[in-house]
């Protein structure tokens, strides 16, 4: 009996012990589990500009807001929409010629020299060189000429009516509550406005059409146009003045914006590891603040995608 015990015993002990490790295993493993430190969050930036968005292109979720859904003066931000209301013209011809006239040059000087891709008066200019007018160099003259084309009427006043009436069509299309246009420009009259998340949303379809996301991916351009006489002008390049193209990893575009009341913005976009993130911030404080502040968002925005 005593031997039988002695072995039971051992048997017991040795159960006991398997199941003291195995408890001490789980518990181990419980505390790797539920104990271990969390990711770092990601911590959110402080920007100098008053508005700020930035979105998930895959599936317009919102990554960052600043007061996303306050109305502001946009600036040239504005091209976005007159390239958007271009390219969406039915059976739109590139390579249709527009020529150029003194009233384009005179509405420059009128507004106090403004940003302009230094078209000629009498050059005839393709419509896909006008777009790239508009969105590289900022050309306030490229805008009106394009306005000019593809506006209904029988003054040029009124096609620019029209065509800036296109503009808000097509914002209320997209459902851009926030946003109203006066201007094909930027160059507002009082009532030139959108919001960060209404640009960004406006950005996203508009990098939906292929030319237009060739075009504000474009770091230069140089077009040859065609003079009065006949020959062919080749054009001083066309400088993109998106600070991101070039210095940010992956950007693709689209646009920068500023004056006197619109400060300082950029509208942006990058693809990095296959996944795309589009912002836009306004009324940032200089140039190179606006460049900071995007740089920041577009950094957190990859950073709360993984």
């Amino acid at each position: 009996m005593i031997t039988a015990n002695k072995g039971l015993s051992t048997k017991v002990f040795r159960v006991r012990r398997a199941a003291a490790v195995t408890m001490t295993t789980g518990a181990l493993l419980a505390a790797g589990a539920f104990g271990a430190a969390p990711a770092q969050a990601v911590a959110t930036p402080t920007i100098a500009a008053k508005g700020g968005f930035v979105m998930n292109a895959a599936n317009g979720k919102t990554l960052y807001t600043k007061a996303a859904d306050t109305k502001r003066s946009t600036g040239s931000t504005t091209k976005i929409m007159t390239a958007k209301v271009v390219l969406s013209q039915p059976n739109l011809n590139l390579d249709a010629k527009v020529t150029i006239q003194k009233a384009y040059s005179d509405y420059i000087v009128d507004n106090n020299w403004a940003s302009n891709a230094r078209l000629i008066v009498g050059d005839k200019v393709t419509v896909r060189q006008l777009l790239y007018g508009l969105m590289l160099p900022s050309g306030c003259d490229a805008a009106y000429a394009l306005a000019d084309k593809f506006g209904t009427g029988s003054t040029r006043a009124a096609r620019v009516k029209s065509f800036i009436g296109k503009m808000n069509a097509q914002a209320k299309s997209l459902g851009l509550t926030n946003t109203h246009f006066d201007s094909f420009d930027g160059i507002g009259h009082g009532a030139n406005y959108s919001t960060p998340r209404d640009l960004t949303k406006l950005a996203a379809n508009a990098m939906k059409n292929s030319t237009f996301r060739t075009i504000v991916k474009t770091k230069s351009y140089t077009a040859k146009t065609i003079t009065k006489n006949n020959t062919v002008r080749t054009m001083d390049p066309w400088k993109n003045t998106n600070p991101l193209l070039g210095s940010y990893t992956g950007a693709t575009g689209v646009k920068t914006g500023s004056g006197t009341e619109a400060k300082y913005c950029l509208v942006f976009a990058a693809t990095r590891n296959g996944k795309t993130v589009y912002g836009t911030i306004l009324a940032s404080t200089d140039a190179a603040t606006r460049k900071s502040d995007a740089t920041k968002l577009l950094n957190y925005g990859f950073a709360k995608l993984g």
